[in-house]
């Protein structure tokens, strides 16, 4: 499909579930109605997270500059105004990724866990940073072993590699503190990477019929290479996803300032890759292939 039809259908789509999602209850109990719908908004952003437009401003003048005609109340809206009830959508955003995974197939039996850091500021910078102070830490980035000041995004996907969770935590927290947000009320098997080994977590985990497979911690004394190398060429699927967020969505470039502004970001990124797999499979593409969902 070209761009304007994938404008149209992400539209009807999400025109369609917001009753579902909302209960058929109002979002704003009382005040004017906003000049753009929701439906518009989330469009909008959905959109230009595909495009690659993650900062507000650039996303408000791309629709303004060639889809005026789609959304023309665009024209009497002043950008900070469009910034704040997209903003104030973060609830609903998570409502309709939600709405949208019960649509895509997916085994919810078997996940791969993992997670990206996220730089608060540039490291020279951090003793004098004041965004996110509260919630930053020093970590490790293993990919290319340096030292960062920021937090980190903790992510589980669903083969063939939907995101079905994620939560965000400071960067010195290890991987295995987060699985409890990652895990809590599944089962079936779930892959991580040597951070996750761990027997008396996985014995833990077992119990509640969540079988976590790792490779062992270090490589060099590794007991089972194969195995761990099978364990790694499956978790790979992860490591594409994080590809998408980085380099389609920009994820690891932070324009917010606070914890709500970063989880209502997160969450247009990833109701996008929601929404590109679901329409991938529709049109009959490799489901994470996000690019053939509009043809060039």
């Amino acid at each position: 499909m070209d761009l304007d039809t994938f404008i149209i259908a992400v539209f009807c789509l999400v025109d369609e579930a917001i009753p579902r999602v909302s209960g058929g209850r109002r979002l704003r109990e009382r005040g004017p109605e906003p000049l753009l719908t929701d439906s518009e908004v989330l469009t909008m952003e959905v959109i230009g997270e595909y495009l690659g437009l993650a900062q507000d401003s650039a996303l408000f003048a791309y629709f303004r500059q060639h889809y005026a005609h789609f959304f023309p109340a665009l024209c009497r809206l002043h950008r900070t105004t469009f910034v704040r009830q997209a903003a104030n959508l973060w609830r609903l955003k998570e409502r309709l990724w939600q709405e949208v995974l019960r649509g895509v197939p997916h085994d919810e039996q078997f996940a791969i866990i993992d997670s990206f850091p996220v730089p608060v500021c540039q490291f020279a910078r951090a003793h004098r940073c004041r965004r996110f102070r509260a919630e930053a830490a020093y970590g490790k980035d293993t990919l290319v072993r340096q030292t960062f000041y920021g937090l980190r995004v903790h992510v589980r996907v669903e083969w063939p590699g939907l995101i079905t969770r994620f939560c965000i935590a400071p960067a010195n927290v290890h991987e295995l503190a987060a699985l409890p947000a990652l895990t809590d009320a599944t089962s079936g098997l779930l892959v991580g990477d040597r951070n996750y080994w761990s027997p008396k977590v996985a014995a833990e985990w077992h119990q509640h019929g969540v079988e976590l497979l790792a490779p062992y911690r270090s490589a060099k004394r590794d007991p089972h290479p194969r195995w761990s190398a099978q364990l790694s060429r499956v978790r790979y699927r992860i490591d594409t996803v994080f590809g998408q967020l980085v380099d389609r969505c920009n994820v690891k470039r932070l324009w917010a300032r606070d914890l709500w502004h970063l989880s209502n970001r997160l969450l247009r990124k990833v109701l996008m890759h929601t929404l590109a797999v679901l329409f991938n499979v529709d049109l009959g593409n490799p489901p994470l292939q996000l690019a053939r969902v509009v043809a060039s």
